[in-house]
């Protein structure tokens, strides 16, 4: 949310009613609870929407991207037989071919500039942690266990970043 408002996109972030509040101190224009709304019944259409969970599918996405969109996908519960989480990307880059519409993974390459980057939002005071809870290193386990609930806040698995076009 935080680098997308940096960057100047309008955002929309959908999240559970626990997280509302959050995802709006962290920037974002518009908030959707999706245990009340399913954002890919709605109106709106989206240039970009980042997918962090990989709860809906391909299908729902390009329903409610913009005809030139990007889906970005970044994780998902798919535990599918043979290729796990790949078989999401797989499907979405088959979705391609009938469309505009474009599918992109989410690779993650540290290098110094992007650091650099972040350094100069985080000075700005344009990005800032979103801390749940701290753990010493001797309760690294009860913090993984903590991570694997699926209930941390800001932790990447749980977010889904949704940015709309202006």
């Amino acid at each position: 949310v935080q680098i997308a408002k940096a960057l100047g996109a309008e955002v929309t972030g959908v999240c559970s009613t626990r997280n509302v509040e959050l995802v709006r101190a962290l920037g974002a224009d518009h908030v959707v609870d999706y245990t009340q709304e399913n954002f890919t019944r709605g109106g709106v259409r989206y240039d970009v929407i980042v997918d962090n969970v990989g709860t809906h599918s391909v299908s729902d996405y390009r329903r409610v991207m913009t005809p030139k969109g990007v889906l970005v996908v970044v994780g998902s519960l798919d535990d599918g037989a043979y290729l796990g989480p790949l078989a999401t990307l797989a499907k979405a880059k088959a979705a391609e071919f009938f469309g505009s519409q474009r599918v992109e993974p989410f690779l993650s390459t540290g290098n110094p500039a992007d650091l650099g980057e972040l350094r100069d939002l985080m000075q700005q005071g344009k990005l800032r942690s979103a801390i749940d809870r701290t753990y010493s290193f001797a309760e690294a386990a009860q913090a993984i266990a903590y991570v694997e609930t699926g209930r941390a806040r800001g932790v990447l698995r749980q977010r889904r970043v949704v940015l709309q076009e202006p």
